[in-house]
């Protein structure tokens, strides 16, 4: 995958990025549950017990048991993680650093009293300094490595003959952006049975275009922007942008029970792989690896597809704070989404892509002004939206509030997705409209619909 990870070159020493971030969450969540006392003396009473409450691959359980730091750095291990475990057998953070350079304890307090490690030689792998070469091992991290290699070679010889073709070279690509209101209530429509209901019925008319489109657009991955309304985050953590880089998410409980819906199901290799590229563009993400999904990103899952077995593509989910002040503003958001589309285009696998947009358009659910709705200001979002996106994005957050109530400030989220397409990049041209859509009223809130198809 081509992102720049200059590290990689740096001798004896692992960062902690985006990818072992992810690889290593439940390892390191282990690790961290040893700060409580009745937590060390269950894990002391019985290892393998206590292991198996945590869903840890085979091999981070070796390792914990070797007690390998090295190892358990491979599989995902953070050192700041891991000194827990180390604090829970006894050891001082001098002697755990010790264990992983083959060096004596003795060894290596010796080496700290003369000054340290010196960086000569060792800032660039192939240089001649004394942390060169490959990393200190115990026997049960080489025979792990002997056994695996073994298995590897006979999966390759079975799979040889079967295995797909695949475009050499070829890359990730964002094929079209899709845009809708998340209301509550629709997600209750469908719930409880009410879709054909004069009331809602107009509503879901609305999307009967857009779910036959998406049986002829479907994408690999949709990469899903939304809001988190007090689910996952609340007030002691509100991050401005946080991505989902999980292998599922499950529906929150939003206070009603969860959401009869499906697991939602990540690219967990593409989220970390967007999350690294993006951070290097500037854009500060919080990296969710633990997140429960709440209606933000299932109604419009439902309006696009229905109500499936099973979700039949997998998503990014990609919270952005609109609910506490300051939020971001527009011309950063869209300016966000060109840097996800830089970082898509990167992957290097030949995944169709798309972007959506959610929230919105105009609703107030609160105080006195409380159901306020400027349809003429929705649709001349819309407008604007595809034909003008980047003056768009300097409207003021004042002017969100003041036209389209204190909640159509979500609208911003609209704007990285249209950031993400090509003829912003100024490598394609204008998208085409493949629906467009708005109703008044579902719940409290007016329903904007819109599809861009990018047409390179």
């Amino acid at each position: 995958m081509s992102l720049n990870k200059p590290y990689l070159d740096v001798p004896g020493t692992t960062i902690f990025d985006a990818d072992q971030s992810r690889k290593g969450y439940w390892l390191n969540q282990f690790c961290m549950s040893l700060m409580k006392a009745e937590n060390r003396a269950r894990f002391k009473a019985g290892e393998d017990a206590y292991l198996a409450e945590w869903p840890m691959t085979h091999e981070q359980r070796a390792a914990v048991r070797a007690r390998d730091l090295n190892w358990m750095m491979r599989t995902g291990g953070n050192i700041y993680f891991l000194s827990k475990l180390g604090a829970t057998d006894g050891l001082s953070f001098q002697q755990m650093a010790g264990s992983m350079t083959g060096m004596t304890e003795q060894q290596y307090r010796d080496m700290m009293i003369a000054g340290g490690r010196s960086p000569e030689g060792n800032r660039v792998v192939g240089e001649g300094g004394d942390a060169q070469g490959p990393a200190s091992q115990t026997a049960a991290w080489r025979e792990w490595q002997e056994a695996e290699a073994r298995n590897k070679l006979e999966s390759a010889v079975e799979s040889a003959q079967t295995a797909p073709e695949t475009r050499a070279g070829s890359h990730a690509h964002v094929t079209a952006a899709v845009f809708s209101s998340h209301v509550p209530a629709i997600g209750a429509a469908i719930d409880m049975g009410k879709t054909e209901e004069p009331y809602w019925a107009p509503l879901f008319k609305g999307f009967e275009r857009s779910k036959q489109w998406m049986k002829d657009h479907r994408p690999d991955v949709v990469f899903l922007v939304y809001n988190d309304h007090a689910t996952s985050f609340d007030l002691g953590v509100i991050p401005t942008f946080a991505i989902g880089t999980a292998a599922e998410f499950e529906p929150a409980d939003e206070g009603y029970g969860p959401r009869p819906v499906p697991t939602v199901v990540g690219h967990p290799e593409l989220a970390s792989h967007i999350a690294q590229s993006v951070i290097q563009q500037d854009f500060d993400l919080t990296i969710v690896n633990d997140l429960r999904v709440d209606h933000g990103l299932t109604v419009p899952m439902n309006l696009m597809f229905g109500s499936p077995a099973q979700w039949p593509v997998r998503v990014i989910p990609f919270h952005v704070n609109v609910v506490q002040y300051p939020v971001p503003s527009g011309q950063r958001c869209f300016a966000l989404g060109q840097a996800i589309r830089r970082a898509i285009e990167s992957y290097d696998e030949p995944l169709k892509v798309q972007i959506w947009g959610t929230g919105g358009m105009s609703h107030q659910l609160q105080g006195p002004r409380a159901g306020l709705i400027n349809a003429e200001w929705d649709n001349r979002f819309l407008d604007r939206l595809i034909a003008d996106p980047a003056e768009l994005a300097t409207m003021p957050h004042i002017e969100y509030v003041r036209e389209a109530g204190s909640e159509g400030i979500e609208l911003v989220m609209w704007l990285i997705a249209r950031g993400a397409m090509s003829d912003v990049a100024g490598s394609g041209k204008p998208p085409r409209v493949a629906h467009r859509f708005f109703h008044v009223p579902a719940s409290n809130t007016a329903v904007g619909h819109l599809i861009l198809e990018n047409q390179i």
